[in-house]
C-alpha cells in the first residue's frame, strides 16, 4: 500500500485519521517536533521544525501522499494579537515548508490534501437559502483572512504538478475532545448551556466522516480544489445542545441561555464566532460521491456517545 505523510498527525483529527489509514493497510509517516518513545506498526515518525524551516526529506521522498493538518488550535486560547499571529504563521509557514521541500527535492507525491475551515465564510446573510458554497468569497475578518492565506500558501503545489484538495472543515464532533467536550462539560452538572439566543446555525461534521473524506480525497483522482467538509444537515446551537442533553440525561437537565455579553467576557473576540450563524452547503462533496455514515446530529451523537 501507499505511504501517507501527515502533518498535525498528533492532533484530534490526525490521530483518528492515522487509525483509519492504518486499518486500511496504509503506511503512515507523522512529522512532529518530538518523536514518541512508543511507536506502532505501520506508523513511522519523522522530525520537522516549522520555525527553523527543517523537515526530514527522506520522509517526504518515501511518501506517495501528503495530508496537511498542521496549525495552532483556533479555539485553544484567547485571541490576543500574539495568539492570532501564531494561528496564521503556523499554517502559512508549515505550508511553505512543504512546498519548498517538494520544489527542491525529487519526490513521488501524487496529491496533497490540505485542511482549511469554514471560517472562510461569514455570517449567514438575510437572503440565505442553500448555505455558503465553495464559490463564495472569504469574509473580511480574522478567520476569513486566515483561511484565505492558509489556502493560498498551499496552492503552489499545483504548479509542481500535484493534485491539490482543500477541505474546509466545519465544527468537528469527537468524543476525544474539541467542540463536543465543551458542550458536555456543563451537562455534568445538569445544565444545558445554550449560547446566545441559540438560533445560530452550526455546520458540523462527525470525525469519522471527516477522516473518510480525507481518505476519499486522497484515493480519488477526480477530487480537485476546495470542498466544504460538513454534514448535510446543519443544526442550531439550541437543537444541538438539547439533543445532546436528552441523550445523556433524559429529562433531568435545565436549559440555560448564556448571554452574548458573558461569552464576550469569557472568550473575548472569539465570542463572535461562537454566536455566529454559518450555514454551509455539502452539495459539492456529495456530488463527487461522498457518503455520510452520520448525516444527522442524532446519528452522530449516538455514534460518539456509545460506550
Amino acid at each position: 500500500m501507499a505511504t501517507v505523510l501527515i502533518t498535525g498527525g498528533t492532533g484530534l483529527v490526525g490521530k483518528r485519521l492515522t487509525e483509519m489509514l492504518v486499518s486500511k493497510g496504509y503506511e503512515v509517516i507523522i512529522v512532529t517536533r518530538k518523536i514518541p518513545l512508543n511507536t506502532q506498526n505501520n506508523i513511522q515518525y519523522a522530525l520537522w521544525n516549522v520555525e527553523v524551516g527543517q523537515i526530514d526529506l527522506d520522509a517526504v521522498k518515501k511518501s506517495d501522499y501528503i495530508i496537511h493538518l498542521a496549525g495552532a488550535g483556533v479555539a485553544d486560547k484567547r485571541w490576543t494579537n500574539k495568539r492570532k499571529k501564531e494561528i496564521v504563521d503556523s499554517r502559512i509557514k508549515s505550508s511553505e515548508l512543504l512546498v519548498n521541500a517538494l520544489r527542491t527535492n525529487e519526490n513521488k507525491i501524487k496529491a496533497v490534501i490540505s485542511a482549511s475551515a469554514i471560517g472562510w465564510y461569514g455570517p449567514d446573510p438575510s437572503t440565505h437559502e442553500n448555505g455558503f458554497d465553495e464559490n463564495d468569497v472569504p469574509e473580511n475578518d480574522f478567520l476569513g483572512n486566515t483561511c484565505k492565506l492558509w489556502e493560498k500558501s498551499i496552492e503552489p503545489t499545483t504548479l509542481l504538478g500535484k493534485r491539490l484538495v482543500i477541505l474546509r472543515t466545519g465544527i468537528v464532533l469527537s468524543k476525544y475532545g474539541g467542540a463536543l467536550k465543551e458542550f458536555l462539560t456543563p451537562l455534568k452538572f445538569g445544565i444545558a448551556a445554550i449560547l446566545g439566543n441559540g438560533k445560530q446555525r452550526i455546520s458540523w461534521i462527525d470525525i469519522d466522516d471527516l477522516c473518510a473524506m480525507y481518505i476519499s480525497a486522497m484515493e480519488n483522482n477526480h477530487w480537485h480544489g476546495s470542498y466544504n467538509a460538513v454534514a448535510p444537515n446543519p443544526v442550531s446551537n439550541k437543537q444541538l445542545t438539547l439533543t445532546l442533553a436528552k441523550k445523556l440525561r433524559g429529562n433531568f437537565f435545565i436549559p440555560v441561555f448564556v448571554p452574548g455579553f458573558i461569552l464576550n467576557f469569557i472568550l473575548g473576540e472569539m465570542s463572535i464566532e461562537v454566536i455566529k450563524s454559518c450555514t454551509v452547503s455539502a452539495e459539492k462533496i456529495k456530488n463527487v460521491g461522498c457518503k455520510f455514515l452520520y448525516p444527522t446530529i442524532e446519528s452522530s451523537l449516538d455514534h460518539l456517545l456509545k460506550k
